[in-house]
């Protein structure tokens, strides 16, 4: 069976064969190159087809922009007709106009979305595609916003680092006012210009889709700054212009020459060649003035870490000049300021942060902020009400599935604060309340104590909780049930257009959170509990991998196949044992009969006489014939 899924972020290079050009392309920006004639590989055939792939499923492509279309309307064409209507548009490209929305911030403000109509979407993405190695190449290894293989947990370790073994406890806050409306076009093409994109096209092409109009309840506004949220080039837009800042902190201290070189290359335990530059910075510490200042950012929001106060008090002066003076940014001065973290919390990405004395040092403590706790109780609470104020069995497997995603969602981002456990059992006590007492009343449905966990994923990570409930035969998983998990840092090699770190991330040593919370999400909208269990369950035990290539799997490039098909009008057979998840390529060869097809997908998927026997051992339960190479 096949399964319809949603591809959110992740670029299937392999398929289209992008990815050699996009990997030398990243080493040759990282040796200073120049790009003067992009315009081919933005309109070439395999990237406009890998950039309709992208966002073909994805959750934005069906929300409409001033012309009322949605991806459908692009589906509707066959591929070649979509290339060539991308090349037109490009030929001279003129975008319609953005479609401004606004949506709740969860504080009572309110923040302004720019959608683009869906084809100047795609056109964003085919820019995208190639413009991204280019950039990766240039980016400072501590900005995570955005980013492929970089995320808030990242930035969070970066920061627990220079607390914790840098012993850096004061931290510069500046908080840009309205960065992504007040972003300078000029000096951003200025900027891009310097990052060595230098096809004119393509800045024209840029420019074009900044400067597009903006309509707002049939009012036209045409920006004079600014990209808009929303957009989905605007993230890499927005990365480029503080890319610069970035370096500019480094600058002061990480990165400044010194008369002999001190920074010697060495091995790591896993084989990484990394540079050492501790002589360098002991040198500098003992033997000039300089101030020792690291840059931790994710977006628009970073920490400028600092040794002492005098420094940061210097630091807080410069940065705020420098950000008027090169990028014509205004800072908050409510929102900004100075933090000595042995006495106060530093709030950074929903996660409050501080250094206390333990044992002659100073170790990190961070919990939940207040916004980010009260916003998890008010969702709990809703959820579970949604759950408890339904009798029928499918609005209770559909409000479950939905809390349990919910739930699971919010361990998984809040465990790196060392105090998770404290911060989720105040959240979860009178969730767990309600819950204990709900049998007293007479409406609602029954909570049970004890129950039977299909999910795996469920059963690995909650099935020793004291606190498990069942509704309807469903298990509710609790919320005070969270460890803390200490964040994982992330080195600037470790980067998507990297042949050896780009095989390495693909064998993760846990599966794909984003592949799990889809799954589960969803569960109500398969054909029955059983198969949504089964399936969730077999993707865990395949830790997220083809069951014959052996490749990590994703939402848009994975299908769930039965091992012993429905014949001769049998129910569907959806127990665990008969399920398996393959990669989209390994199931089309499954199950093909074409002489054509069947030599196209051995090609490409290289098969050896193990994997090769695991296909044709599927094959013989379908009544196929074996396939010999």
């Amino acid at each position: 069976m096949t399964k319809e899924t949603v591809n959110k972020s992740e670029k299937n290079m392999y398929r289209y064969g992008l990815q050699e050009k996009l990997y030398g392309m990243y080493e040759q920006s990282k040796q200073g190159k120049c790009f003067k004639h992009l315009m081919k590989l933005i309109v070439s055939e395999e990237n406009i087809v890998l950039a309709h792939r992208n966002i073909c499923k994805s959750k934005g492509s069906f929300t409409a922009g001033v012309d009322g279309k949605i991806i459908t309307d692009i589906q509707k064409y066959p591929i070649q007709t979509v290339v060539q209507k991308v090349r037109n548009k490009l030929n001279y490209y003129q975008p319609k106009k953005v479609l401004r929305t606004y949506i709740d911030k969860g504080n009572g403000k309110q923040r302004p979305l720019g959608i683009p109509s869906i084809w100047d979407r795609l056109i964003q993405q085919c820019v995208l595609q190639i413009l991204e190695p280019i950039c990766e190449a240039k980016f400072h290894e501590r900005s995570n916003g955005f980013r492929p293989y970089r995320s808030a947990q990242n930035a969070v370790a970066q920061c627990y680092k220079m607390i914790q073994l840098q012993n850096l406890h004061y931290v510069v806050d500046i908080d840009i006012k309205g960065f992504f409306d007040n972003i300078n076009h000029a000096k951003l093409i200025r900027q891009i210009w310097a990052m060595g994109i230098q096809d004119l096209k393509v800045l024209a092409i840029i420019k074009a889709m900044l400067k597009a109009d903006i309509l707002f309840n049939d009012i036209v506004i045409s920006p004079e700054t600014g990209t808009p949220q929303g957009g989905i080039l605007s993230p890499l837009l927005s990365n480029i212009v503080l890319n610069e800042l970035d370096w500019w902190v480094a600058s002061q201290w990480e990165t400044i020459p010194t008369r002999t070189n001190r920074e010697y290359s060495k091995t790591d335990k896993k084989g990484n060649v990394v540079i050492d530059r501790s002589q360098k910075w002991s040198m500098l510490r003992e033997k000039s003035k300089l101030k020792e200042i690291y840059i931790v950012r994710y977006a628009d929001d970073f920490k400028i870490f600092c040794r002492d106060y005098g420094t940061a008090k210097k630091t807080y002066t410069a940065v705020v000049k420098w950000l008027k003076e090169r990028l014509s940014l205004e800072i908050s001065e409510e929102k900004s300021g100075i933090t000595n973290l042995k006495k106060n919390y530093m709030e950074f990405l929903g996660i409050k942060i501080r250094a206390v004395s333990k044992s002659g040092k100073y170790a990190v403590r961070s919990h939940m902020t207040d916004k980010a706790k009260e916003k998890a109780k008010k969702k709990a609470a809703e959820s579970i009400k949604r759950i408890l104020n339904h009798n029928d069995q499918k609005s209770i497997d559909k409000n479950i599935s939905l809390h349990n995603s919910l739930v699971s969602g919010l361990h998984n981002y809040y465990k790196t604060a060392t105090h998770i456990s404290a911060d989720f059992a105040e959240i979860g006590y009178p969730i767990q309340k309600k819950l204990n007492g709900a049998n007293h009343n007479n409406k609602g449905c029954q909570v049970d104590k004890s129950g039977e966990i299909r999910s795996r994923f469920i059963a690995e990570n909650y099935g020793k909780s004291s606190q498990m409930r069942w509704i309807g035969g469903r298990p509710l998983i609790p919320i005070a049930y969270v460890q803390h998990d200490y964040p994982k840092y992330k080195r600037r090699e470790v980067n998507k257009y990297v042949l050896k770190n780009y095989e390495e991330h693909q064998v993760p040593n846990s599966v794909n959170f984003e592949v799990i919370r889809y799954l589960m999400e969803n569960a109500y909208k398969w054909e029955s509990i059983e198969f949504a269990d089964n399936m969730l369950s077999r993707y865990i035990a395949q830790k997220g991998n083809c069951a014959i290539t052996h490749k990590p799997l994703y939402l848009h490039n994975m299908e769930c196949h039965h091992i012993k098909p429905r014949l001769g009008g049998r129910a569907e057979n959806n127990s665990y044992s008969n399920l398996i998840i393959l990669c989209t390529e390994a199931h089309r060869l499954v199950t093909a009969t074409n002489e054509t097809t069947i030599r196209k997908y051995v090609q490409m998927l290289k098969l050896n006489e193990k994997q090769l026997a695991k296909l044709n051992k599927l094959r013989k339960y379908a009544d196929l014939q074996p396939i010999e190479i």
